[in-house]
């Protein structure tokens, strides 16, 4: 028997198309499912999340000028790139506990919800524009419009699917987003920044991160380029709602709260998951003399 001690990996930060390690230079352990070292995460400060808003402030009116069409295929390309993956990602779930069957069910549930939200993308403004009777002579129309920069923290549990169903809804829509990972299950998230880094999704778009949510909050939920905030665990403290709250009413972000218990259930998903981050514009066109 080898008395070999093996070199664990430290997962990097996904910011702005680059792994990088955090600025803070500390690090936490991650555990499998018997509890031993499975390797090392960023523990992320207040300098990653202002680095990671730039970042995604500055990618947000390429990607939100992108046709929706398109935005639909690199979301498709997304999941043709997961699908490819699909015995690594198995892997990493049994890992940290997950049984062979569930974790090949989460995979293939996340590249499904990929699929999912690609379809919605040229469809929703559709859906959810409208064309007003107005009594002037004036063409009167609303549509959907992206909302911005999103922080986002991925559910706990579920760490690759509930991370997939949290971020494709607020990529189609058009906004960018900084993404906080599970603090418990990390490892899933950095991979799926890989899977990001190799297909089409502009940098800046996506920047994910990990470390513990206590330290990160007020950073995420207060930052003043930030336009919303979203979050689901349905355990959530009542102390950190009311943070987060207090925060978000600083600059008037959009708050959005969504409960979820089970990530595969048909309720976890939705085209109303896109319209949560979207703006109505209305635009009146004079017609007629």
């Amino acid at each position: 028997m080898s008395d070999r001690i093996e070199v664990q990996k430290t997962y990097k930060t996904y910011i702005d198309g680059t792994f990088l390690r955090t600025e803070s230079g500390r690090y936490y352990k991650v555990y499998d499912g018997n509890g031993d070292i499975r390797a090392n995460a960023c523990q992320c400060s207040r300098k990653d999340v202002r680095d990671a808003v730039t970042a995604a402030r500055s990618a947000f009116e390429g990607w939100s000028n992108r046709t929706a069409f398109n935005r639909g295929q690199i979301l498709y390309r997304v999941a043709e790139m997961l699908e490819t993956r699909k015995a690594q990602f198995a892997e990493e779930l049994e890992t940290v506990g997950y049984k062979a069957k569930d974790a090949r069910s989460e995979v293939e549930a996340s590249i499904d919800r990929l699929i999912y939200y690609a379809g919605w993308s040229d469809k929703y403004q559709q859906v959810f524009g409208s064309i007003n009777p107005v009594a002037s002579s004036h063409f009167n129309f609303s549509l959907p419009e992206p909302t911005g920069v999103v922080t986002i923290w991925a559910p706990e549990e579920q760490p690759l699917l509930g991370l997939v169903s949290v971020v494709a809804p607020v990529m189609v829509g058009g906004n960018t987003c900084v993404v906080l990972s599970s603090e418990k299950y990390p490892l899933s998230a950095i991979s799926f920044a890989e899977v990001l880094h190799s297909s089409d999704v502009p940098a800046g778009a996506v920047n994910i991160l990990t470390g513990f949510r206590k330290e990160l909050l007020k950073h995420m939920t207060s930052h003043m380029d930030v336009n919303a905030f979203f979050y689901t665990d349905p355990d959530i403290d009542r102390e950190q709602r009311k943070q987060i709250d207090e925060y978000g009413a600083l600059n008037l972000k959009h708050i959005i709260r969504k409960s979820v218990d089970n990530w595969e259930d048909k309720e976890s998903k939705s085209p109303y998951f896109i319209t949560d981050f979207q703006e109505i514009k209305t635009t009146w066109h004079p017609v007629g003399f």
